[in-house]
């Protein structure tokens, strides 16, 4: 059955809201359109001029998924899009822009769960406005785990004069981001990533592991520094995750990430749709300063 939502001037046609997206929690392809319209304030800053690739799960999270690069063609004239080139399909992608509630509200009806953006806007493709560390946790170990990896690596990077800032993948790991918005590329990133993530391994064998060989993780937590590259994507800030549960990719304080650590509570960092609106009413984007946060790249 199709409906239609005006959403700031622009009607859009929308379908099957009763349809479960996460049978387990009955939350419906109504309710991530509430969550995304409610979260909207803090989330759309993020995803502003950064090509999106779709993560679509038209029949739930238990159901197929596909990735989608390039911007339906039916999609609405209004929908933003940034033509960027691609070497491996030897032209350009025209990717979506979710510059707006109505492209965002449209998504989710496409039943996009989860929103992956770029580390660089789409104006300049090929300079990165940040770097992130996706802490990924080999089991036993878990979250837990990668705070202890993140208190680690904070303190590193603070050596070298960098702040960064935390939120949870939304799944089993820990992200860490470090904002530059100044001058930077994919290559010089990614080769500092992976320095950091050597050194970590070095520091700590018995925790950490910077080869992307599954078989090296047991117990230990990944250093991913393999994000860093311009054909890869990460999950955005405050985007849903296709899990049992809707759990959403959530901003965190070190406090809290310490406080998960010495309590050993990997639920402590666990955060489903309505606690993150919620937590994001109470304390602002944690999430601002990557932004516009200035700092340079060490050399």
């Amino acid at each position: 059955m199709k409906q239609t939502l005006e959403v700031e001037g622009r009607e859009i046609t929308v379908s099957n809201l009763d349809k479960l997206m996460y049978p387990e929690a009955n939350f419906r392809k109504a309710d991530v359109i509430h969550y995304y319209i409610r979260i909207a304030p803090f989330v759309l800053p993020h995803l502003h001029n950064r090509a999106l690739t779709l993560k679509r799960y038209p029949d739930g999270v238990t159901g197929q998924f596909f990735y989608e690069k390039r911007s339906p063609a039916h999609r609405p004239p209004w929908v933003k899009t940034a033509a960027i080139w691609s070497g491996q399909n030897e032209g350009d992608i025209d990717y979506t822009l979710a510059n707006d509630l109505p492209t965002l509200v449209w998504a989710a009806n496409l039943a996009d769960l989860e929103l992956h953006t770029s580390l660089a806007c789409s104006k300049k493709p090929l300079c990165p406005t940040m770097i992130v560390f996706d802490l990924d946790p080999g089991p036993p170990a878990d979250i837990v785990q990668c705070c202890q990896v993140g208190l680690w690596l904070r303190e590193i990077l603070e050596g070298y004069g960098l702040q960064a800032y935390a939120k949870t993948s939304g799944s089993k790991g820990l992200q860490v981001y470090v904002p530059l918005n100044t001058p930077a590329t994919f290559d010089a990133t990614k080769d500092f990533s992976k320095k950091i993530a050597e050194q970590m391994e070095a520091e700590h064998p018995g925790a950490v592991v910077s080869n992307m060989k599954k078989s090296l993780r047991t117990n230990k937590v990944f250093v991913d520094w393999s994000q860093n590259s311009d054909h890869k994507t990460t999950v955005c800030v405050y985007s849903l995750r296709a899990k049992q549960q809707p759990t959403a990719s959530t901003p965190v304080t070190w406090d809290e990430v310490g406080a998960a650590l010495k309590k050993k509570g990997a639920n402590r960092l666990a955060f489903l749709a309505e606690a993150v609106i919620k937590r994001a009413e109470k304390l602002g984007d944690l999430f601002a300063p990557v932004l516009d946060q200035k700092q340079k790249l060490p050399r």
